[in-house]
């Protein structure tokens, strides 16, 4: 049941809502429309006033980042559910901080102390919140994939872009590390151009190994005290039971709240590929492999090959192959010339080992380099390491100390940085993981029109691409 909003509160609510739609003014926090100093006006050693969304697992483990930095208070705490065991620590290390199982219900009541937000609840449950947040001015950190949906995704980068005085995060954090500021670097000084083909890959064991292809219902359990389903449930259209295979950690799993390998490792390994080379969307997007389909379209594949076509972006960004492949044996060869070379100790012999190791990671493939890269914030490396040899006094250097993306969200709420992974950057990540997560779902190969931002072959995937919201969650489309 949607909770009730007294007269005072839903004036002020329609009067941010009319805002928003009509452009009448750009929002800032709240406390500066109340005549208070903003977030942005703080002074050096004054900190940013953070409420938390999400207080388990990832959330639990952000907060303790965030709040490490120095630059935060923890003003609120919400989450579905208060007294799962995943929930305990965020709220012992904040026992001064009100809890909330409704946001809804917490913005009512504090809107006026939050500066900032925290958003890391599953995938599906990011976007109804921090739409709201934004609309009531607040600073928003959201875990990664941005959004659940393409649509979801294009109205959260509407939105900040319509409020640019607000700081806005993604939890992509390598994306405040080594592999962000050497990427930079190599490609400002022309290192890293005319890149043509990107392979990624991610092989890891996923949580629904082993018992994706079988399942042909949703689980149902008796639902633990305390929990908050119905919340949980949030925006998706047809709600299912409770089930240890949803919550606290398999969510992940099902299409209609995760998604899946790629949309949970995509950001951390093709992040700087993505802003860097410019990619932008892409034009076709291919299942090249899918091993382990749950035929009752729930689940995701155990394995999946899919490959993105990016056109032509400029005099040295021409047309872009990205292959991404997960699944625990689906790994990618790297070409035998660019492996490190192996000895046999006995004979002498040399060869080469052209198998990516086990660790997840991209190779860069230019017309003159090729390049190896790891996961979060590892650095390229040019490879074969005799090429890396003969070229790296010419190498640029790079900043060796940065904040990381837990301070620098925060130094940006405070005025004193720029966040480095702001929605304008990416959302529009976010939405080359939406449409590979439809390619994993649906197979074969998806015509996309960047312009329209429509797939134009597929009328049950194009439809998926902004699916209609569960009744009663609507208005957070409209803000």
């Amino acid at each position: 049941m949607k909770h009730k909003i007294t007269p005072t509160q839903s004036s002020r609510r329609n009067f941010l809502k009319a805002s928003v739609a009509y452009g009448a003014l750009t929002i800032l926090p709240s406390s500066f429309v109340l005549g208070q100093k903003s977030s942005g006006g703080l002074a050096p050693n004054d900190k940013v006033n953070l409420a938390v969304i999400g207080i388990g697992n990832q959330g639990s483990r952000d907060l303790k980042s965030l709040f490490s930095s120095g630059h935060c208070n923890v003003v609120a705490l919400c989450d579905v559910d208060l007294k799962g065991s995943h929930t305990q620590q965020s709220q012992n290390d904040h026992p001064n901080a009100p809890t909330f199982t409704d946001f809804r219900v917490m913005f009512d009541k504090m809107d006026d102390q939050i500066d900032a937000v925290l958003i890391a609840t599953p995938d599906h449950s990011h976007f109804a919140a921090t739409m709201l947040a934004m609309s009531l001015g607040k600073h928003v950190f959201v875990e990664k994939p941005l959004a659940h949906t393409f649509g979801q995704t294009e109205r959260l980068i509407r939105m900040a872009a319509k409020h640019s005085s607000l700081v806005t995060q993604m939890g992509n954090q390598g994306h405040s590390g080594a592999n962000y500021f050497q990427f930079k670097a190599w490609r400002e000084a022309g290192i890293i151009k005319d890149i043509t083909r990107i392979t990624a890959h991610m092989n890891e064991p996923r949580r629904w190994h082993g018992w994706g292809p079988s399942t042909t219902a949703y689980p149902s359990e008796p639902l633990p005290q305390g929990l908050d389903w119905e919340q949980w449930m949030d925006t998706v259209r047809t709600p299912h039971p409770y089930s240890s295979k949803l919550h606290p950690q398999e969510w992940r799993s099902w299409y209609d709240y995760g998604s899946g390998c790629f949309g949970d490792w995509g950001p951390h390994i093709l992040d700087t590929c993505h802003r860097f080379l410019e990619l932008g969307l892409p034009n076709k997007v291919s299942a090249l492999n899918r091993d382990g389909i749950n035929h009752s379209d729930l689940i995701y594949p155990e394995a999946s090959t899919i490959r993105f076509d990016f056109p032509e972006r400029g005099p040295d960004l021409p047309a872009c192959e990205v292959t991404w492949y997960d699944g625990i044996n689906n790994k990618p060869q790297l070409e035998a010339e660019f492996s490190e070379p192996k000895i046999n100790e006995e004979t002498g012999e040399t060869t080469r080992n052209p198998t990516r190791p086990n660790r997840p990671g991209k190779v860069l493939y230019s017309k003159g380099l090729t390049f190896q890269g790891g996961r979060h914030s590892d650095p390229l490396e040019i490879v074969p390491r005799e090429k890396y040899l003969d070229m790296r006094r010419q190498l640029p250097n790079f900043p060796q100390k940065n904040s990381n993306h837990y301070a620098n969200f925060l130094l940006a709420c405070k005025g004193e940085e720029e966040a480095r992974s702001p929605f304008s950057v990416s959302g529009p990540l976010t939405q080359v993981l939406n449409l590979g997560v439809l390619s994993q779902r649906f197979g074969g190969e998806i015509q996309f029109d960047a312009t329209t931002k429509q797939i134009t072959n597929n009328k049950a995937a194009n439809t998926l691409l902004d699916p209609v919201t569960r009744e009663g969650w609507e208005e957070y489309y409209n803000l």
